[in-house]
């Protein structure tokens, strides 16, 4: 570190989460910057960086983000290098259970510093954290990335934590909603849109998952392409008289369980001239009776190509 300290993107770089997170911090328990650059721009010296640390890893470990800022303000500076030496290993027979018992920890797939941040974030409820290190994926990577790398991952953590132990649907929803809520702001600040026909999207009829769909929402909204998001458990009725008020270039059907994602009334859909593309996406459907030019998808990134697709883009 140089005589001048350290800039804020630096630590955030350095701990794995946003600088919007390390501003927040500073500005909520009191745990920032104590230098200033010839510029008059704060800087962390090593101190507040030991710091930042220990209060990171008290949140990865279960702690409320106000008792680690606490701790780590109150540890004494010559203290720091103690308190963030690894713990001592214990065989792995001790630790075995433990590990596999959850706590407050999350597992994610392809772990990044991103995915964990958001994980340890959502685990520990901290509503101001996770919001600000959604945006941050959003304006890093934009939707796609964002979803496919840091939102997606960490969603599917807690939904297989859920469904192997019952607990933690507290911590689906609140990140759930942080994360409806950033995808629908991206959709409202998308320029407007190039297209006539416009692209319709729901949930199959009691499907209440439909973070899958605006997540597709906002990438088609940020490629310019009119969408219309109906959200979930839309029955087919109310979808069919919507195709034939819009007359849609296509249409986005999501399931995620199969109860809710039964092809058959796929077929008595409306169509149209030109008829709409469909496109099916999600593991609730039963792919094998999908009515004749049905499309269906596994990721965001063929959704998207499928709609461009029935768009004529190529």
């Amino acid at each position: 570190m140089d005589g001048a300290g350290l800039s804020v993107g630096a630590v955030a770089r350095r701990l794995g989460v946003a600088p919007s997170t390390l501003r927040t911090w500073g500005r909520r328990y009191g745990i920032g910057p104590s230098r200033h650059s010839a510029g008059g721009h704060r800087r962390y010296d090593p101190t507040d960086v030991a710091r930042l640390e220990l209060m990171n890893r008290l949140i990865l470990d279960g702690a409320p983000p106000e008792e680690a800022a606490r701790t780590a303000l109150a540890t004494a500076a010559a203290d720091l290098e103690s308190a963030l030496a690894p713990p001592v290993a214990m065989p792995p027979e001790a630790t075995g259970p433990v590990r596999g018992a959850g706590g407050h920890r999350l597992a994610v797939s392809d772990g990044t510093p991103a995915t964990r941040a958001l994980a340890r974030a959502a685990m520990a409820m901290d509503m101001v954290t996770i919001q600000g290190l959604v945006a941050d994926a959003l304006a890093r990577h934009g939707v796609v990335g964002a979803w496919q790398e840091v939102l997606a991952p960490v969603l599917i953590g807690i939904g297989e934590r859920h469904q192997a132990t019952g607990a933690i649907i507290e911590v689906e929803h609140l990140l759930s909603g942080c994360v409806l809520g950033a995808l629908t702001a991206e959709i409202a600040a998308a320029d407007p849109p190039l297209t006539s026909r416009p692209v319709l999207l729901a949930c199959a009829p009691e499907e209440q998952h439909s973070l899958p769909v605006y997540a597709l929402a906002a990438a088609l909204a940020a490629d310019r392409i009119a969408v219309r998001v109906l959200g979930a458990r839309v029955p087919y009725a109310s979808l069919a008289d919507a195709i034939r008020q819009l007359g849609p270039a296509a249409i986005f059907i999501w399931s995620s369980l199969p109860g809710t994602g039964d092809p058959v009334p796929l077929a008595a859909l409306p169509g149209g001239r030109p008829a709409p593309r469909l496109v099916v996406g999600g593991p609730g459907w039963a792919y094998g009776r999908m009515p004749a030019g049905a499309r269906a998808v596994t990721n965001l990134p063929d959704a998207l190509a499928e709609i461009h697709a029935a768009l004529g883009h190529y």
